[in-house]
C-alpha cells in the first residue's frame, strides 16, 4: 500500500570482459521526504548482505569480498538513486537485491548480473584485418615466385626465404583461427599476436628480394623498407595497447 516504496525495475545487467566496473541499478520513484538522513540502503547477493548505508549515522558496511562497493552517488540518494558500483573483478554473476527504507516505508527490487562475451573487434574490423593479412601473403608469394623464376638465387638463400615465408604463413593461419572467435579472451589476444608479431619477418625478406633484383639498392627501396619498419612498429604498439 502507501507504505511501500516503488522501484523502476531493471531485470538484467550484462557485464563484458572490457568492463572495469559494474553498476547495479536501483531507482526509487516515490520517495516523500527526499532526505538521506532517514534512509537505509541494503544490497544483498544471493541473500547475503554485501553492502549497506545507514543515512542516520552516515555509516557504511562493506563485505570483505567487495571492498570497492559504494553508492554511485551519495548526493543523489535523496532523489531515489541507490545504485551500487563496484569493481568488475569483485562482482560475481548472479542475483542481487536492493532494499531501501525511508522512515517507515520500505521496498525491494532485484537485478541479475550476467556475463556477456562481447566481441573484441566488430565483424567488419576482423574481416578487414584478415583480408589485408592474406593480401600481403599473396603479394609477397607472387613477388618471391617471380624473382625465383627470373633471377639466379643461391640455394641457401632461396631456402631461407622459403622457410621465412612458410613460418609467416603458418603463424598467420593459426593466428587467424584464434582471432576470428568471438569474445575477448587469451585466445583472441594470442591470435592477434600471431598475426602482428611475425610480420617482422617480411622486413628482412623484402630487403633480400630487393638485393637480388638490384645490384645497388636505390634510395627508394630504403624508403620503402623504412616505411615497412614504421608500419610494423605502429602495428606492434597498437597490439600492445589492445591487450593492455
Amino acid at each position: 500500500g502507501s507504505a511501500q516504496l516503488i522501484f523502476s525495475v531493471t531485470d538484467v545487467v550484462e557485464r563484458t570482459d572490457c568492463n572495469k566496473t559494474v553498476i547495479l541499478p536501483c531507482y526509487v520513484t516515490n520517495l516523500k521526504e527526499n532526505n538521506s538522513n532517514v534512509m537505509f540502503v541494503t544490497w544483498k547477493k544471493q541473500g547475503k548482505i554485501i553492502f549497506s548505508f545507514d543515512g542516520a549515522s552516515q555509516q557504511f558496511f562493506r563485505d570483505a569480498a567487495v571492498p570497492s562497493a559504494n553508492l554511485v552517488s551519495q548526493a543523489d540518494l535523496p532523489k531515489g538513486i541507490a545504485s551500487l558500483t563496484l569493481k568488475s573483478a569483485e562482482a560475481d554473476a548472479g542475483n542481487y537485491s536492493c532494499e531501501v527504507t525511508e522512515s517507515n516505508r520500505e521496498g525491494e527490487t532485484r537485478v541479475e548480473l550476467r556475463n556477456h562475451s562481447g566481441s573484441w573487434f566488430l565483424l567488419v574490423e576482423r574481416a578487414i584485418i584478415i583480408a589485408l593479412l592474406f593480401l600481403v601473403i599473396i603479394l609477397c608469394s607472387a613477388q618471391l615466385s617471380v624473382i625465383a623464376l627470373k633471377y639466379e638465387i643461391v640455394p641457401q638463400k632461396k631456402m631461407g626465404m622459403i622457410v621465412a615465408g612458410i613460418v609467416f604463413t603458418v603463424a598467420a593461419v593459426v593466428g587467424t583461427v584464434l582471432f576470428v572467435q568471438d569474445g575477448y579472451t587469451a585466445q583472441n589476444q594470442a591470435g592477434l599476436g600471431l598475426i602482428v608479431v611475425p610480420a617482422v619477418i617480411l622486413v628482412p625478406l623484402q630487403y633480400f628480394m630487393f638485393g637480388i633484383v638490384f645490384d645497388n639498392l636505390p634510395q627508394a627501396t630504403f624508403a620503402l623498407i623504412g616505411l615497412q619498419i614504421l608500419g610494423y612498429v605502429i602495428a606492434v604498439v597498437g597490439f600492445a595497447l589492445c591487450v593492455s
